[in-house]
């Protein structure tokens, strides 16, 4: 049914029409579509619309953004050399991310197509191999807003080892200078290009020479993150000002809490870098190491061997990250603690979709039973991708029209009739980012760069609260990317619903500093029965067929 030999344009051509198709919900859809909300719906669609609104996407360096948290730095919003950014300044929301995972999806199909066919999986008999893995790669449910943080690795990948074999085509430089502009050093080049540098100076280690084009390659892509995301660079080099960061303790789990996460982490991934390999491509790669140990084929298969290796050690190096026994190191090096060296496992995309394209072919050399079963394999892990798109895994998850009901929100913001500029509010029961994405300036917040000095006035309204739960106190005092209003009876949730019965019948807020901070109305998502003592005055209450929420306006008086 399947052959490998003499098709591999009309393959391409398949594996593009599928990959269209799986994007094809969020065109058609567009709002009513269903997405991702964690780090995504949460956060970054509203953080784009705030900028592009804001009139700062090109701010100086020390420019504020005064719709959040009252001045929220300029910074916090990432560069404006990014084009996720123009495409959300351009574009209606929905557009901008449907054309933004287009975008990450054909390059991560071309990215790891091209470095199978060059360096992995060169003979032309392995072609639905190599296809079909890029098509499975392409359609991995990725973290959006990452871009081609992870996605682009394999462009990348190909074009250094093009590189350090002595290439100079110019292409290679294309795909080295564009990929910045289309992902983010933090969120996973910082931790690939560390791998190159560490790549190169192995070969130097066994006799290879210094191989100066290879060097320079590395430099050249380092330099232009350095550009690109200069705003990074001058927050880590010349504000001296403490934030939000400088209070993030990640060095918490015992030895065997660390151990345990690292096999979950082999075995089911991490949410921000998923691979979906647990039901096919681990056991493929499994598979593929017996045949290597059996048939003793270690020096023939030394890039398995050592991928295979790399895989286990990415995971443990994530787990064993947050280990206690950092904690000498993080005291003394602050910066171990404000920069998420975590994130080498990153790297695992592109290290398992390698494994499980040269298993693969290991296996598809043991024989015509196993080359009848290889295709076979490859369409099983394409199928059971295609049962993670976005509209199929969030189906019960508020659509984008519910999540951010501008309807809803627009009734309320007629209803306060004044200038969204003169007031401030914040939420209770749902994200700040829905208030934030309809133009209402909130004194909460997620964001992980913020001044030190806002999260301690922040905390002030909500000490009570903290102080009858030690989740939320840990969790808001030891991290603090979510600056809520938590409270002890919803500990740490943010998504009720119309349809929740949740109410908050011992609420303990200290109004004083909110008003201070030029706080005036709470939106919260559940009903306040104590909300005289907390000196709140129920004003109305918002409900809409277009939104998911039931919004109860409360006034501090």
């Amino acid at each position: 049914m399947f052959s490998l030999k003499n098709n591999e344009q009309k393959l391409v051509t398949v594996a593009i029409l599928a990959l269209a198709i799986f994007l094809a919900p969020l065109f058609v859809l567009g709002e009513n579509a269903h997405i991702r909300v964690h780090d995504n719906l949460d956060s970054n669609l509203a953080w784009y619309r705030v900028l592009a609104n804001s009139g700062e996407i090109a701010g100086a360096v020390d420019a504020k953004v005064s719709q959040v948290i009252n001045g929220l730095p300029r910074n916090a919003f990432g560069t404006e050399y990014s084009l996720i950014v123009w495409l959300y300044a351009l574009f209606p929301t929905m557009v901008a991310y449907a054309l933004s995972q287009a975008i990450a999806r054909f390059v991560a199909f071309i990215g790891m197509y091209l470095l199978l066919k060059k360096h992995f999986l060169p003979k032309q008999e392995w072609g639905f191999i190599r296809v079909g893995t890029a098509l499975a790669f392409a359609m991995t449910p990725f973290w959006p807003c990452g871009m081609l943080s992870t996605l682009g690795m394999p462009l990348a990948l190909w074009a250094f080892l093009n590189i350090r074999r002595g290439e100079t085509s110019w292409k290679n430089y294309l795909a080295l200078t564009l990929l910045p502009f289309y992902s983010s050093i933090v969120l996973g080049f910082f931790f690939f290009l560390s791998a190159m540098g560490i790549f190169w100076l192995v070969d130097v280690a066994r006799g290879k020479g210094w191989n100066w084009r290879f060097l320079f390659a590395i430099v050249y892509m380092s330099a232009i993150y350095l550009v690109t995301d200069y705003r990074l660079v001058y927050s880590f080099l010349f504000d001296d000002e403490p934030n939000s960061r400088d209070e993030y303790f990640h060095a918490r789990l015992s030895f065997l809490r660390s151990v345990r996460l690292t096999f979950k982490n082999y075995i089911l991934g991490h949410h921000h870098a998923m691979t979906v390999h647990t039901f096919i491509i681990l056991p493929v790669m499994f598979i593929a190491l017996y045949f290597v140990w059996k048939k003793r084929l270690w020096r023939n298969e030394k890039v398995f061997v050592f991928l295979f290796a790399l895989n286990f050690i990415l995971s443990a190096w994530y787990a064993f990250w947050f280990y206690k026994g950092w904690l000498p190191m993080t005291e003394r090096f602050h910066f171990l603690d404000t920069f998420n060296f975590a994130r080498f496992h990153f790297l695992r995309p592109l290290v398992v979709y390698v494994l499980f394209a040269v298993g693969l072919r290991i296996l598809w050399q043991q024989g015509s039973g196993w080359r009848r079963a290889v295709p076979w394999l490859v369409v099983a892990q394409i199928v059971l991708l295609i049962f993670t798109n976005e509209e199929i895994i969030f189906q019960n998850k508020p659509t984008v029209k519910e999540f951010f009901a501008e309807e809803q929100f627009d009734e309320i913001k007629e209803h306060i009739g004044l200038p969204q500029q003169d007031y401030r509010v914040a939420s209770i029961g749902i994200h700040p980012s829905i208030s934030q994405y309809n133009g209402f300036y909130t004194l909460d917040t997620y964001n992980n760069f913020y001044p030190l000095s806002y999260k301690y006035e922040f905390r002030k309204i909500i000490e009570k609260e903290l102080d009858k739960n030690k989740t939320i106190r840990t969790y808001f005092d030891e991290w603090g990317g979510r600056c809520y209003i938590f409270t002890d009876e919803l500990g740490k949730h943010y998504m009720f619903t119309k349809d929740s019965k949740k109410r908050l019948k011992n609420l303990e807020l200290n109004m004083e500093p909110f008003k201070k901070m030029g706080g005036r109305y709470i939106l919260s998502a559940v009903p306040i029965d104590n909300a005289g003592e907390n000196n709140l005055k129920l004003d109305k209450i918002f409900n809409s067929n277009s939104s998911i929420w039931k919004i109860y306006l409360y006034e501090a008086i």
